[in-house]
């Protein structure tokens, strides 16, 4: 049986092996992603229906993928049938009019007879849709891109007093692009965890240094927490406040910010602890040596639900217990996972042993999702180790980033982020919008 075709709309399709591919219809491409490949076919197939459905009749769709190239007849109705090689060199042709020169002989075109259960539906005009002012405003030209400003190309507009305006070379364009993502807007708050079962495995400064990126480029409603169920160092590494409150007494006194008639984000100023100007605020967890008091899982909730109405993005450091219930009602609200260690044996196989556990544990898509961050204890580290550790992390977690030692975390007192050197500065803002791509 041979099935008649129209090879008009060109359609071809391509499905990459990331989950990933692309539909281009009369020159038109659109991205297409998924879960899975099967989740990437049914969204190409689908887009392919309503173009026949406009058209009233088949269309040809080429596809593309890991096994070959394969030809298909997409109905109105959505199902497919293969076209074998025979069938597609027996095709109609049915192109838009063109003007033949008068010199050329008529082309002979072979049309194969349709079977009778397979009649094609006469085409229909289907009228265009009027344009909107939607339309218009989508197709703006993207914004120019600016003249540089780093490296030897804003040298050079410097020296020039603008006069020679070259355009941002790699590093700058990535850069911009870093606060662009960092920057997005999001569809609701979000919640990064960050984690290692060991003491000492860069937690605290993460968590610091992501929320610093986060609130320098968001302009703030950041959040960085200590989500330790007795005592965290997250409260000492940032700026003092006029106050000591910590989580213990935000959980106290809950309820008036949960009367949405009288709540107001300027009280919670007694509670956190502002660090400018960075643009984040800090909440600590319990910093009294004589009290016996633990945050749960129950108080991790209602705190999290509070706090979710007030800040965009919240950065949580977690303590080295993950049996803990407050840990493990972190794990279970984190929109991002940031798994962190230093370039060390010790501390990297605590992580290694961490993700073997959140497996065990179900956990396993939030691993994928997951961004680790290596953080060099020395300014020179081990080569083998690092490569070492990268392959094991790359291919547990989504990214993995390297950030470089910097003398000026080493005390492990307040951070000044401007102390920073630009390279650390730049490795963050990177880290940070891996992350933001998560959210």
């Amino acid at each position: 049986m041979t099935i008649t075709v129209p090879t008009f709309p060109k359609i071809e399709a391509t499905v990459a092996a990331d989950a990933t591919g692309t539909v281009t219809i009369n020159g038109s491409t659109q991205d297409v992603s998924g879960a899975t490949d099967a989740a990437v076919r049914a969204e190409i197939v689908a887009l392919v229906t309503a173009t026949a459905m406009e058209l009233g009749r088949p269309v040809r769709l080429l596809t593309r993928d890991g096994l070959g190239e394969q030809l298909f007849a997409v109905h109105p109705d959505g199902h497919l049938e293969p076209i074998t090689a025979l069938d597609a060199s027996a095709a109609v042709v049915q192109q838009p009019e063109a003007t033949t020169p008068a010199h050329a002989a008529p082309e002979q075109v072979p049309v194969a007879p349709a079977a009778p259960q397979q009649q094609v539906a006469p085409q229909v005009e289907v009228a265009k849709p009027r344009p909107t002012l939607n339309d218009l405003l989508q197709s703006r030209p993207a914004a120019p891109v600016g003249p540089a400003t780093m490296g030897w190309q804003g040298t050079v507009r410097t020296l020039t007093g603008g006069l020679i305006k070259p355009a941002p070379g790699a590093f700058e364009l990535a850069h911009r692009d870093a606060i662009e993502r960092v920057a997005r807007s999001l569809s609701g708050p979000r919640t990064i965890v960050v984690i290692n079962p060991k003491g000492g495995a860069h937690k605290t400064t993460s968590t610091m240094l992501l929320s610093a990126t986060f609130g320098i480029h968001r302009g703030g409603s950041v959040l960085a927490w200590d989500n330790n169920e007795t005592r965290g160092t997250l409260g000492w590494r940032a700026q003092p406040a006029r106050h000591q409150n910590t989580a213990v007494d935000l959980l106290r006194d809950l309820d008036r910010f949960n009367d949405i008639r009288n709540a107001r984000v300027g009280d919670l100023d007694n509670y956190v602890r502002a660090q400018n100007p960075t643009q984040f605020h800090v909440l600590a967890s319990d910093e009294d040596a004589a009290a016996s008091s633990t945050i749960d899982a129950a108080a991790f909730e209602n705190l999290h639900q509070t706090l979710s109405r007030f800040y965009r993005v919240i950065v949580v450091d977690t303590g080295n217990n993950m049996r803990a219930s407050n840990w493990e009602a972190a794990l279970a609200a984190a929109d991002q996972v940031v798994i962190v260690s230093t370039i060390r044996e010790d501390t990297a196989n605590s992580a290694a042993w961490l993700v073997d556990g959140l497996y065990e544990k179900g956990h396993e898509d939030k691993v994928r999702n997951a961004v680790t961050v290596l953080a060099s204890p020395s300014k020179v580290a081990d080569p083998q180790l690092v490569r070492r550790l990268d392959s094991h992390f790359r291919s547990l977690t989504r990214a993995v980033h390297h950030v470089p030692h910097d003398d000026a975390l080493v005390d492990g007192g307040t951070l000044n982020f401007d102390a920073l050197s630009p390279a650390t500065r730049e490795a963050w803002l990177q880290v940070t919008a891996t992350v933001a791509d998560g959210l």
